[in-house]
């Protein structure tokens, strides 16, 4: 019994943890104004109703985006261990990392060039 007596301070805490949430959760329910109107309702960052036939076409420039997405999420996934390993990878891991580096930048570059920043 002793050894469950240190979990206590841990059962404390997620009981308290949960309390506040559904507390928070039921109070911001109860106090929100629900008042729709056309444009709450209507689609908001794709432009289009995400309800729709699945073969509807859409602009090209969505693809634009998730290959930006794709770069930056790539070069942090590899930026961080390669900081923490900086010291050990020497001046291979380096010139390595500056070329990958290289590549991302012409990535961005490129989608610069056409115009992926720039949303009407």
């Amino acid at each position: 019994m002793p050894y469950m007596a240190n979990y206590l301070p841990i059962i404390i805490f997620f009981a308290v943890a949960m309390g506040l949430s559904i507390a928070l959760l039921i109070l911001n329910y109860m106090r929100s104004t629900r008042c729709p109107d056309p444009e709450k309702l209507s689609p908001y960052e794709c432009g289009f109703s995400a309800f729709d036939d699945a073969r509807h076409r859409f602009d090209v420039r969505f693809y634009l985006v998730a290959i930006l997405f794709v770069i930056f999420d790539l070069e942090i996934a590899f930026l961080f261990p390669w900081a923490v390993s900086l010291g050990k990878i020497g001046a291979f891991g380096f010139w390595s990392m500056i070329v990958f580096l290289s590549i991302l930048t012409i990535g961005f570059i490129y989608e610069w060039k056409k115009g992926a920043l720039e949303w009407e």
